[in-house]
């Protein structure tokens, strides 16, 4: 049995495992699991805590097996765990899209997102020029990369959108080899945005999505809409994105929901 700790951001729900738990098919482990418990993905987490400040080595597991480069909710979840082993008000966390600093203030965690992306190579998008307001599926669509990358499109009242429909086209688009999350918002109010997410990995709509909402006030400032301080509110809370430093911050609210145990579980055993 492999214990595990669940927490959630603004919503996003997560399974955090001690990497010291040695899981030998991780995929499978985190397909099974969020099937199970109705979660955004498994993360493991593998704790330096020699350092100062401590550092852990972050894997995000999605639903559909895959790896994520970059989570920020997760990205908040497991820094609250980190800070929780250690008592350290601020962590290091080494991604596979880099390592980010997060800063702990209660419940509220700051982490670094890095620097988005509009370029193609980074995004990755088949074109020679970034996509910005391209029209896909019938949507205006910008490309970014936050970590991961994303579609964005602007529209009057993102509860119009029929998401489950309407995001594959976007998601599965030739323009993107790697694919990429879809991710709608509409205006609500100055330097303010609604936000729903369809996830890569995920295959379908969460209550948040931090890469996404960096994502949404990255094209926003882009695009004239708000300044370098936005608050994004996917249907999960509210997430404040702050472009005013070389880097990109995501900061909201996390919570330790409950503790539990799971089977290890093969992919073999999951075809069963």
């Amino acid at each position: 049995m492999i214990p595990y700790e669940r927490y959630h951001g603004t919503g996003n729900d997560f399974a955090i495992v001690d990497a010291s738990n040695y899981v030998p098919d991780r995929g499978a482990f985190a397909e099974r699991l969020c099937a199970d418990l109705g979660i955004d993905g498994v993360l493991f987490l593998a704790l330096e805590d020699r350092y100062t400040p401590p550092r852990a080595v972050m894997t995000l597991r999605q639903p559909d097996g895959s790896t994520a480069d970059m989570c920020g909710n997760g990205a908040r979840c497991a820094a609250r765990w980190v800070a929780e082993q250690t008592g350290a008000d601020a962590v290091m966390l080494d991604t596979q899209a880099g390592t980010r600093r997060a800063d702990l203030d209660g419940a509220e965690v700051t982490v670094e997102m890095g620097e988005p992306s509009f370029a193609p190579r980074d995004v990755p998008a088949f074109r020679d020029e970034p996509m910005e307001r391209e029209e896909l599926a019938g949507y205006e669509v910008t490309a970014v990369n936050t970590g991961v990358p994303h579609a964005v499109a602007f529209v009057d009242d993102v509860d119009d959108v029929d998401i489950e429909a309407d995001a594959p086209e976007i998601r599965h688009h030739e323009a993107f080899p790697e694919g990429a999350n879809v991710t709608f918002a509409s205006p609500d109010g100055e330097d303010a945005f609604r936000q729903r997410t369809f996830e890569r990995g995920v295959e379908g709509e969460t209550d948040s999505c931090g890469t996404g909402a960096v994502a949404v006030a990255a094209v926003a400032r882009r695009e004239g809409r708000c300044g370098d301080r936005v608050a994004v509110r996917p249907p999960g809370g509210e997430l404040r994105v702050d472009l005013s430093g070389t880097t990109a911050t995501l900061r909201g609210p996390t919570e330790h929901e409950l503790d539990g145990e799971a089977e290890t579980v093969s992919a073999r055993q999951l075809d069963a």
